[in-house]
């Protein structure tokens, strides 16, 4: 089959990032990757980097009226990269009705809006993105990558909440996100994997997946990506009754709620700071930071214990995203006393963040697989369309 030219966005409210590929004839090329970063709607910087050319623009440099969208656009003409074939764009939420990528028609496009109550802090700013293309490019085909989609076949036991069923009809579930990235370290696994999978997405935001047998079985985010496990800024699982207790005692508001739980808590709330790299160079020094750390660790030591029972033992345990793939100590301090579980790091492998990071006598393999949601994207939208 011909190569196609394909861009993947991926919208946001503080910036617009995107990818462009070219995917076809056993080909898997990045041609360009970069971003329209954001303040208050206007883009304060504009960053493109090429094979051939990097380039990096600010304030005064770029035009107020331009849309991120646009201005992109035009930076891309400029470099004389190829013309665009298909879009693809990162949709945080399907809802329940959308299990699969997804060319975009204007009834998916009407139903996206109506899904924006399962994700008021992202649909919004994808949906727009959408709306640019449209506008700005009406002939090129373009397709929905949910990154619930992945998690859609677990079994009802792992999307049921304790809740009257009324409740589980109008979709409130366990979903799940970044199964864009899952789907990506399954293939990249490829035909014949291990049985029993856990894969650790940690970067600012962060989840894992249990996989049996090539399906996924149970994830940690919920009905939205403030569950599971602490996070950058999230907070993770609460107590309802730590809700109910804001809502009625405090008197917070919903939206005070809201950047409470995804934007002021998790390692930001302990410690003060949200990068994890800040985190394991001040804990030394800094009670807090060490807190931080230590929490963290042990929230995710937990949960590759409760998803190994889950699976009735663990094969392979993958480590992606930024902290996965580089943070050596959080990998370390997190697998330490899971030797019962099989599992065994071997210290040297693991500072140099090999692509195995067990010893030869683990009876779990431990591995590193760095993640590419924006290859992922491409794949999907090639497949789809061409």
């Amino acid at each position: 089959m011909a190569s196609h030219v394909i861009l993947c966005l991926n919208s946001g409210s503080s910036s617009l990032k995107f990818a462009l590929y070219r995917i076809g004839d056993g080909e898997e090329l990045l041609l360009a990757q970069g971003a329209a970063e954001l303040n208050d709607g206007q883009i304060t910087r504009l960053w493109i980097h090429s094979p051939h050319e990097k380039v990096e623009k600010t304030g005064s440099e770029i035009s107020s009226a331009s849309t991120p969208l646009y201005a992109l656009s035009v930076e891309l003409k400029r470099l004389r990269l190829p013309h665009l074939d298909a879009v693809g764009h990162r949709m945080v939420h399907g809802g329940p009705q959308h299990a699969a990528p997804e060319r975009i028609t204007d009834m998916l496009f009407n139903e996206l809006g109506s899904l924006i109550p399962f994700a008021p802090l992202h649909l919004p700013d994808e949906i727009a993105g959408i709306e640019a293309v449209t506008s700005n490019f009406p002939s090129l085909p373009q397709v929905a990558c949910f990154d619930t989609a992945f998690h859609c076949s677990m079994p009802e036991v792992a999307q049921r909440f304790a809740l009257p069923r009324a409740l589980r009809d109008e979709g409130i579930r366990r979903y799940g996100f970044q199964g864009i990235s899952y789907e990506y370290i399954m293939r990249t696994l490829g035909t014949n994997p291990p049985a029993r999978i856990i894969i650790a997405h940690l970067g600012n935001g962060g989840s894992m997946a249990a996989v049996k047998d090539g399906k996924p079985l149970d994830t940690t985010m919920g009905f939205t990506p403030a569950g599971g496990f602490m996070m950058g800024t999230r907070s993770g699982d609460l107590d309802p009754g730590i809700i109910l207790y804001l809502l009625n005692d405090k008197h917070l508001k919903a939206p005070e709620l809201a950047e409470l739980v995804n934007h002021q808590s998790g390692l930001l709330g302990v410690s003060g700071i949200s990068d994890v790299k800040m985190l394991l160079d001040r804990r030394d020094t800094a009670p807090d930071a060490a807190l931080a750390v230590q929490m963290f660790c042990y929230q995710l030591r937990k949960q590759i214990g409760a998803f190994t029972a889950a699976l009735g033992g663990l094969d392979l345990l993958v480590f992606t995203g930024g902290i996965g793939e580089r943070a050596a100590p959080v990998r370390w301090e997190t697998c330490s006393g899971l030797e019962h579980l099989g599992i065994n790091l071997e210290r040297e492998r693991n500072q140099a963040n090999a692509d195995t990071i067990s010893s030869d006598d683990s009876r779990c393999l431990v591995r590193i697989i760095p993640t590419n949601e924006d290859l992922m994207i491409a794949r999907h939208t090639y497949e789809l369309i061409f």
